[in-house]
């Protein structure tokens, strides 16, 4: 037992001044004001960026839901392959990630701008050009691009112990394919659908670097009201700590809800 808390010593360090401090630092920042004295104006002023808001939800929740339809049968084919085809894919999964993001998005901005190589091919055939840059529809593929493999990869890893015999069983006792994905695939892979939509609803709502070189001065999220309040021009901390606060609650509550789902319940959505 000694020995066991003794282990655990500096990862406590570590979780109080990176993770408590820094919370507590926030929560005072929201809740003061210039001259530090107590105030929730902070947290009621943030009502007029509620389309901003609403905006970061949306596209967060449209990109994870793209993930997870192109993930899911994805994973699932992965993880029938044979060990040697699922080491190759899954290196292929990760290849883009050994890039720095920075340089990943700016190749989209190159593939995606008026005179990109997207417009330059539609323009052979005479079609064009399309207004493709600094559109929402941008800052969802960024979003996509980006996070596809932390749904892929929590997916596989469940789907990997589905063992060959329970789908075949299932086939005996005379369920069609539709019935063995939605009763008995599904089902199994509910934790891992779980932790992708966590891993990617999460860097999606809070992101700032995509919406901002793809999604241009016109498609604003959340996570770049925050960087304005700490290095723009409108230097505010404590409304940037207030917002920074509320969109915790939001990962927090969003976080709450996949994790209460459990297989019945995912199952009788799908009946």
């Amino acid at each position: 037992m000694f020995k066991a808390k003794a282990v655990s010593v500096p990862y406590l360090i570590w979780m109080a001044i990176f993770i408590i401090a820094p919370l507590v630092l926030v929560g005072i920042f929201a809740l003061t004001d210039a001259e530090g004295s107590f105030t929730i104006e902070n947290l009621s002023g943030i009502g007029r960026f509620t389309p901003v808001f609403a905006r970061s939800i949306w596209l967060a929740a449209i990109a994870t839901a793209i993930c997870l339809l192109i993930a899911f049968p994805m994973a699932f084919a992965i993880s029938r392959m044979s060990e040697r085809r699922q080491n190759l894919f899954l290196m292929l999964v990760m290849l883009p990630m050994w890039m720095n993001f920075l340089l990943r998005t700016y190749a989209w901005m190159s593939l995606l701008e008026n005179n990109g190589l997207i417009n330059r091919f539609f323009g052979l055939f005479g079609i064009g050009p399309f207004q493709m840059i600094n559109t929402q529809g941008a800052v969802v593929l960024g979003m996509v691009y980006n996070y596809l493999p932390f749904m892929i990869l929590p997916l596989y890893s469940v789907m990997t112990k589905i063992d060959n015999s329970v789908i075949e069983a299932a086939q005996d006792l005379g369920a069609s394919n539709g019935k063995v994905f939605s009763k008995v695939i599904i089902p199994l892979a509910v934790p891992g659908i779980t932790t992708g939509i966590t891993m990617v609803f999460v860097p999606s709502i809070s992101t700032f670097i995509i919406s901002r070189m793809l999604g241009g001065g016109g498609n604003l999220l959340i996570g770049d009201l925050i960087e304005m309040q700490f290095l723009g021009n409108s230097y505010n901390p404590h409304l940037g700590s207030a917002m920074a606060l509320v969109l915790m609650v939001i990962v927090l509550f969003t976080m709450s809800i996949t994790s209460s789902i459990d297989s019945e319940e995912l199952e009788d959505m799908l009946i």
